[in-house]
């Protein structure tokens, strides 16, 4: 292996991280910057609903201008602009000033999002072994940074701006200190006298770029609903104290950020497939123990299963919806990442309008029934072309 391999991997480890950290940033600056506009909480999810919004129409643009333009332009640009519109929901005093902030912070965190992982994927092609779900690991690692920085920034006295400014800052430096070390071109180029890709070829690997988009909504809106209700299910369902309720969320983030360290020497030795199909039923089989269980410590276990399971599924359906057509990587997972981010922000709300008509726990069961069916579709892995393939002779 080639140490320009080995750098372009340690980059995309670099951005994931930028982009982990970008959006935790935001995420321990909320209260503050709520507080600073004078918005209600309801005013706030409903401008968040902008922050969404935004991410998803990044997507959609970012991911067919990385085919064209390349990764090793479009990734590092977006983490500039990423980083540089960070400082933006720091500054408003007005609600509408705050709603275009969040939309043009989301829109370059999406893009941003959905770049890397198509560059991510080129790195996973020429190495020609599972590589993504650390990737994904790293992203995490992100949001751990911001919140450590996050808390020193505001016992030093910092104003949200001020402290959302010197993470942009460095943010920025980040994205243009590791563009250098980005793959300049997917590792596998498409021949151009191979033609153009029949009609009935374009029409499969379609379908299934929309199938795995499905899948993936289904799995992040599981990950949506533990991220916002898994410490009121103790609290509010089980009587536990606000301090013990609070390690819900870490429980399940935990457990999460583990299995995805974990996930891809497991898919080098049992196949995507299997786990999305078994992690799939891993969450299922925890999240029911959530439903129906009657002591804390067992929701504990609960959160844990349904952390561990869910953490392998995503890299996998974005790394297959890559590998389907390398011509079209970028656009292809920003399908499947805007659908799953679509799903992410659905699941806190739908698991809300639920608890409307059943108990919090009771509302779960939609989760339990996601899990089986996404258990049931995991074949749509079983096919050659979502397999990473062997790494061309001139990446070693």
């Amino acid at each position: 292996m080639n140490d320009s391999l080995r750098g372009a991997r340690i980059a995309t480890f670099v951005y994931f991280s930028l982009c982990g950290t970008l959006m935790g940033t935001w995420v321990v600056n909320i209260p503050a910057v709520e507080e600073r506009v004078g918005i209600t909480h309801a005013t706030l999810g409903g401008l968040l609903v902008l922050l969404g919004l935004g991410a998803f129409i990044g997507m959609q643009v970012a991911g067919p201008l990385t085919d064209r333009l390349g990764a090793r332009v479009v990734v590092p640009a977006t983490g500039v602009l990423g980083s540089a519109a960070l400082v933006l929901p720091g500054l408003p005093r007005d609600p509408w000033t705050l709603a275009g902030a969040l939309l043009v912070f989301g829109f370059c965190n999406g893009c941003l999002d959905v770049s890397m992982n198509a560059h991510a994927v080129h790195v996973e092609k020429a190495y020609g072994r599972p590589v993504m779900s650390a990737f994904h690991a790293t992203f995490s690692v992100g949001g751990v940074l911001a919140a450590v920085v996050g808390a020193a920034t505001a016992s030093a006295g910092l104003s949200p701006a001020a402290g959302m400014a010197v993470m942009g800052a460095l943010g920025i430096a980040t994205a243009l200190i590791s563009a250098r070390a980005l793959l300049p071109t997917a590792p596998i180029p498409v021949k151009a006298e191979t033609g153009p890709v029949p009609a009935p070829e374009r029409r499969r690997t379609g379908r299934r770029i929309w199938i795995l988009a499905a899948l993936a909504l289904m799995v992040m809106l599981c990950e949506g609903a533990a991220n916002d209700w898994s410490a009121l299910h103790l609290k509010d369902v089980l009587g536990a104290p606000a301090s013990t309720a609070a390690f819900a969320y870490g429980t399940f983030a935990a457990t999460m950020t583990i299995g995805r360290l974990l996930a891809d020497r497991l898919v080098a030795r049992f196949g995507s497939m299997a786990i999305l199909r078994y992690g799939a039923a891993t969450a299922g089989v925890g999240i029911t123990i959530v439903t129906v269980a009657p002591w804390i410590w067992a929701a504990f276990a609960g959160w844990a299963l349904f952390g561990l399971g869910l953490s392998g599924c995503v890299p996998q359906l974005f790394s297959a919806a890559g590998h389907a057509d390398p011509a079209a990587a970028g656009a292809n997972v920003s399908r499947v990442a805007g659908l799953g981010y679509v799903g992410m922000l659905a699941g806190p709300a739908v698991i809300g309008w639920l608890t409307h008509m059943v108990a919090l726990n009771h509302a779960f069961v939609l989760l339990i029934l996601l899990c089986a069916i996404t258990a049931v579709a995991a074949g749509i892995l079983r096919t050659g072309s979502d397999r990473t393939p062997e790494p061309a002779h001139s990446a070693h």
